[in-house]
């Protein structure tokens, strides 16, 4: 759709900042989160309400260590609505990880570039004693949701690691312990 391709190049360049080319932007690469699905899902939505998730691998240049690794699984939930707020987002992470038996969490603000405001999500492992990031979250930036045929409406969004999750629910010091040759689970 050219109409939507200019829509997206005007709202990079005027809130992101640089030049934005189709070229650039049609280069194949391994995604780092999964907000590119959920922006083409809300575009073919045109700003109807409605609840919709996903999971799906992600890829991270990271450096790997206890709580890192270069791909993991990505959870994400959108809720698209009327009059949704930071409260409404914190009310449906608070009830997803206390059904995953967690009680313990902190919200903590952050930059994303796609939503304002941001959290970060915490939450408590017995192993290290202390608190992890388990997920980012935010309401969408109306800028972003405009050009998908969405700007009226309100938008809460999440991403949370999978990995992260196992690793707090099985009291694991490491993701190392989850996966791989080194496996620490079921034996």
């Amino acid at each position: 759709d050219p109409t939507l391709v200019q829509q997206v190049k005007q709202v990079h360049e005027a809130n992101y900042g640089g030049l934005w080319t189709e070229a650039e932007a049609s280069r194949a690469i391994l995604r780092a989160h999964t907000t590119t699905s959920t922006a083409r899902r809300l575009h073919q939505l045109q700003g109807k309400d409605g609840k919709y998730f996903s999971i799906d691998k992600v890829f991270r240049n990271e450096t790997i260590d206890r709580t890192h690794l270069s791909e993991f699984h990505q959870i994400e939930g959108v809720i698209v609505g009327e009059l949704l707020s930071v409260r409404t987002l914190m009310g449906y992470l608070i009830y997803f990880y206390e059904r995953l038996g967690f009680k313990n969490l902190k919200f903590k603000p952050t930059y994303n570039p796609y939503t304002e405001p941001s959290l970060e999500v915490l939450a408590y492992h017995p192993p290290s004693d202390r608190y992890i990031e388990v997920g980012n979250s935010g309401l969408f930036r109306q800028e972003m949701l405009k050009p998908l045929g969405c700007g009226r409406k309100s938008t809460v969004a999440w991403g949370l690691g999978l990995e992260r999750i196992a690793m707090l629910r099985y009291g694991v010091e490491k993701l190392s312990d989850l996966i791989g040759p080194e496996s620490r689970i079921g034996g």
